[in-house]
């Protein structure tokens, strides 16, 4: 956004993007209190349309201290910064951030605190290749022409970097366009069928990286989950080779306690399509205070087919017999935990 054109009505335009772009993810430090810790507050208040405005704010008055220390000087004299000028940009950059997010699966809570609802747009893969292919052409592209300008002694019209800024920016708009339509185009497909004679109560569709005409479709029946590949090319899908069921498990106390603990609770409200596993560790029947139950949650959104046991976004929850918790973990050293007992 910098380098098409933005940079060209302020100094320090282009730091201040930058880093009010990347400020929101402070929320990384959320991990100190934990993992569940970490989970509940991680996309909150930073990616939020109330924390925009106070995040830019910050992030202007670092650029304002660093101005200062600076002995106000800009690599351009003739361009002073407006400070006023510099805070947009920062909120821009910040919705950005935002916007950024909600194309991915994992979804933002942008009204937050108002609404803990998450919503997402799942039209592009948690790190779209075709995406950072594009920003990153839109770079090097400009500093490769500099060179041959250089070397052939030409001199360089206009604003270096500008064209190729705003061609890769429209060109991320046209993939989230692309992907858009084939997406439901995947949903519809998915939603025009019946599964073992069961109509779908909700269905979604999860993007592939590098491809917006692969799909990873979920279905939810009054008794089961349906997980399956769409090819979004086609009118129809035909689940029959790719399609895996997975049974509604029952509730029991142990996963009724299990989902009434801090962890339980922050991973329902964020999970789109949880299911509960349930194991029962090797432990004296005496006693009772020793782990006894481990029960893992997981998210059907990220249980690719191939994928294995694998789920980098799974919790577990550890209870004695008498149904007191005694761990808690989010995250890949949970499913890590949980394949060695």
């Amino acid at each position: 956004m910098g380098r098409a054109g933005l940079n060209r009505k302020t100094a320090l335009a282009t730091a201040t993007l930058t880093l009010a772009a990347e400020a929101p993810d402070l929320d990384v430090f959320s991990r100190f209190g934990g993992s569940a810790f970490a989970l509940n507050h991680h996309r909150g208040f930073t990616h939020s349309f109330l924390g925009v405005p106070l995040v830019a704010a910050a992030v202007v008055a670092f650029m304002y201290g660093f101005w200062r220390l600076r002995g106000r000087k800009t690599s351009y004299p003739n361009l002073p910064p407006r400070w006023g000028l510099l805070f947009a940009y920062a909120c821009l950059a910040g919705v950005s951030h935002i916007l950024l997010d909600y194309t991915t699966s994992y979804g933002v809570r942008p009204f937050w605190p108002f609404s803990e609802h998450w919503i997402s747009w799942d039209i592009v893969f948690i790190v779209e290749p075709i995406l950072l292919v594009l920003l990153v052409l839109g770079l090097i592209v400009p500093a490769l022409f500099s060179l041959i300008h250089q070397e052939i002694g030409a001199r360089q019209k206009g604003s270096p970097g500008r064209v190729a800024a705003t061609l890769a920016l429209v060109g991320v708009f046209a993939y989230w366009g692309v992907s858009d339509y084939e997406h439901r185009r995947a949903v519809a497909a998915l939603e025009a069928r019946t599964y073992h004679d069961a109509d779908a109560l909700r269905v979604s569709a999860y993007p592939y990286p590098a491809n917006p005409f692969r799909w990873y479709g979920v279905v939810e029946t009054p008794n089961f989950f349906a997980t399956m590949n769409v090819n979004s090319l086609a009118p129809e899908v035909d689940p029959d080779d790719s399609m895996q069921i997975r049974y509604k498990p029952e509730e029991t106390p142990v996963t009724l306690a299990a989902k009434r603990t801090y962890l339980g609770r922050v991973y329902l409200s964020w999970a789109q399509y949880p299911i509960t596993e349930t194991d029962q560790l090797a432990n004296d029947p005496e006693q009772a205070s020793g782990p006894a139950y481990l029960v893992r949650f997981r998210d059907l959104r990220y249980t690719y087919p191939g994928q294995g046991a694998r789920s980098p976004l799974a919790a577990s929850v550890t209870l004695t017999r008498d149904l007191r918790v005694v761990g808690e973990q989010f995250g890949m050293r949970g499913a890590r935990d949980h394949q060695q007992r």
